[in-house]
């Protein structure tokens, strides 16, 4: 790696977030400091269609010019691989190699063009930052893309992203944790449509009303109601499952809403405790990012050993679900008695102007451009330990 970093960000996506994503694009843009950093914007459009840009020395000034409409339309992987490593583009898949032995060795990656011309090839990227929130960006997939190409890139991997963005898999890990949660119940779209009469009776009974409804693999907010009554539990359902084939039923607790950045690889740190007044009765989607009325107490109000245990089960989690990079862990803190309870773990928290994660690093002493300076370098740390690893188990060559 040269002395200029040469970063590229991915953004965008198909999610429901797609919109967000652009805002924390942006922001990160904005942030880099371009004598250390060159940037190399990945758009992902709402369709999945990618655009590469140029490479950026100096960052852009609004969102329209995010989404890179004078660039090049190409397919995901021949998008990035240019610009990720050692390529070799075959024009048609007749002019592939007969066997594996007549690869060459120098070739890591192999781009199938059918017939269209490859794509000059660039400087390589050193590290890939992924700015993409929920589906197919926060879930694990994209991840995946990464580590069989064996890119650096920065935030969770594989695993901690699917776990994190899977809310019924992630209390399970918490629970075998020792974490304490709130109760819940779970059930997927097959099972819901077969007896949906026992899980409403399941829910009343273990929850009662109110209740949080949730679709399982959302982030933002998206997709979440409170029932109050059976007819508003069955209307959630239905909605969350719109969203995802698996949903989670929450008990209420009237409780504040605690939140800590974590930022770190094997030996993580934990910022000071923010707290989330939402704008609305929960904190939704609008409430997170369209009003700018929630109000955010960094830090929060709360005693010293509050604090200390909110940042010490923040850490347990994040290490929990193998944690890299960055998350922010959410909790709940119950009003009537001060007992702490897990919410969820965010593996790509947003960098918007109303997120938590940048502000409470910015109030724990380091700001916002010697954040990104951190993620950058922990994804390179991570990725270099990587390849120490005989993947090959052992076995001859």
């Amino acid at each position: 790696m040269g002395e200029i970093v040469r970063v590229g960000l991915v953004y965008g996506g198909r999610s429901g977030e797609h919109e967000v994503s652009l805002q924390t694009a942006l922001a990160v843009m904005k942030a880099f400091d371009y004598s250390k950093y060159e940037i190399k914007p990945f758009y992902i459009s709402k369709t999945g269609e990618w655009r590469a840009g140029d490479m950026l020395l100096a960052a852009p000034t609004g969102l329209d010019q995010l989404r890179l409409a004078g660039g090049s339309a190409i397919i995901g992987t021949e998008a990035l691989m240019p610009v990720f490593g050692s390529i070799q583009a075959v024009d048609d898949l007749a002019a592939a190699p007969a066997t594996i032995s007549s690869v060459p060795a120098e070739v890591t990656i192999s781009a199938v063009s059918n017939g269209v011309p490859a794509p000059e090839v660039e400087a390589p990227i050193d590290v890939v930052f992924p700015l993409l929130h929920g589906t197919f960006g926060e879930d694990g997939t994209i991840q995946g893309l990464f580590e069989m190409a064996n890119i650096p890139y920065v935030g969770a991997g594989v695993l901690a992203s699917a776990v994190g963005m899977d809310k019924i898999t992630m209390k399970k890990v918490f629970a075998q944790e020792g974490l304490p949660q709130c109760i819940y119940r779970h059930f997927n779209r097959t099972q819901w449509q077969k007896d949906s009469s026992y899980f409403i009776m399941e829910i009343e009974v273990a929850l009662g009303y109110p209740c949080f409804v949730k679709p399982a693999n959302l982030g933002s907010s998206v997709g979440i109601s409170k029932a109050r009554n059976r007819d508003e539990l069955i209307q959630a359902v239905e909605y969350a499952l719109r969203f995802d084939r698996k949903v989670i039923v929450e008990e209420f607790v009237d409780a504040r809403e605690i939140e800590v950045s974590v930022l770190g690889n094997d030996e993580p740190r934990a910022s000071v405790v923010g707290e989330i007044t939402s704008s609305s009765e929960f904190y939704d989607y609008k409430a997170k990012y369209i009003d700018g009325k929630s109000m955010m107490h960094i830090p929060a109000n709360i005693t010293q050993e509050q604090s200390d245990s909110v940042r010490e089960m923040a850490l347990r989690a994040f290490l929990a679900i193998d944690g890299s990079g960055l998350s922010r862990i959410d909790f709940f803190l119950r009003k009537e008695d001060g007992q702490i309870f897990i919410n969820e773990v965010n593996t790509m928290p947003g960098f918007t102007p109303y997120s938590m994660y940048p502000l409470m690093w910015k109030e724990s002493g380091m700001p916002y451009t010697e954040l990104l300076d951190n993620l950058i370098q922990l994804a390179i740390e991570r990725h270099a330990e990587k390849q120490t690893i005989d993947y090959s188990g052992g076995s001859p060559a």
